[in-house]
């Protein structure tokens, strides 16, 4: 069968899964848009989908640079997912304490066929427990908590554990939604959608990763977010000493 979505046109094989799917991410406050819109262009394009846009409630929430952002379904209107984007950004500090936030994340997990973390998302998975004795990543500046909660740290772009898929800072959402995409409908849907995306990267300058950056670059960019860093050990730690990671 043939399916156009967004402008991308793919055939499907009879040996993919053959369901529709549902996809969902949920918003919150101080996300970082890119954690979502990224995969975002990649997960919507992905053929026989539902994209659902979920929020606590159907507020307008603000990204960290004041981008808005409008939920289109709330938690308690939400289908169950087979792919669950949770991202990040400073507002993880915050989920990482809400129990509503937690308890939907939580029993979306369950019947998922994915779980999908984006940067400092991987977090909020470990406050719900399930990062315990699972590899995964996150963003750098905050990738030396993650064993707090159980995980076993990787340091990669994208790491697949199971039906558990974490991606690394901001960007790495895109290369892991390609992942998930290839995942679900087979590779030759994901490279349809990358090419439509002409998505290959030629960054201006090197020093993407803390082991090529230059030493001045990445003394500044860790002092710029040293704040919700030093908060976020706070809060793993609590999590850490409490039962709350089970």
């Amino acid at each position: 069968m043939k399916f156009r979505r967004g402008g991308v046109s793919v055939i499907m094989a009879s040996a993919l899964s053959p369901h529709h799917l549902h996809i969902g991410a949920f918003l919150f406050p101080q996300i970082d848009q890119a954690d979502f819109t990224g995969p975002f262009e990649v997960l919507s394009r992905i053929p026989d989908t539902t994209f659902h846009v979920i929020g606590r409630n159907l507020s307008p929430v603000h990204d960290v640079r004041g981008l808005v952002l409008t939920p289109q379904t709330t938690f308690a209107d939400a289908p169950p997912l087979d792919v669950l984007l949770v991202p990040g950004g400073a507002g993880v500090n915050a989920v990482m304490e809400d129990p509503e936030m937690l308890s939907f994340i939580r029993d979306q997990a369950a019947g998922a066929k994915i779980i999908f973390s984006v940067c400092t998302g991987a977090f909020i998975l470990g406050a719900a427990g399930l990062l315990k004795g699972r590899r995964a990543t996150t963003h750098w500046a905050s990738h030396h908590l993650l064993a707090l909660l159980g995980a076993v740290p990787a340091n990669e772009r994208v790491v697949v554990d199971g039906k558990l898929v974490t991606a690394a800072g901001v960007t790495a959402g895109i290369d892991g939604a390609l992942r998930v995409a290839a995942m679900l409908r087979g590779e030759a849907v994901a490279r349809t959608i990358q090419l439509y995306l002409q998505y290959a990267p030629e960054p201006p300058f090197p020093g993407g990763t803390p082991e090529g950056a230059a030493s001045d670059i990445l003394q500044a960019a860790t002092a710029g977010m040293r704040d919700i860093v030093d908060a976020r050990l706070a809060i793993v730690q609590r999590l850490a000493a409490s039962s709350r990671l089970t």
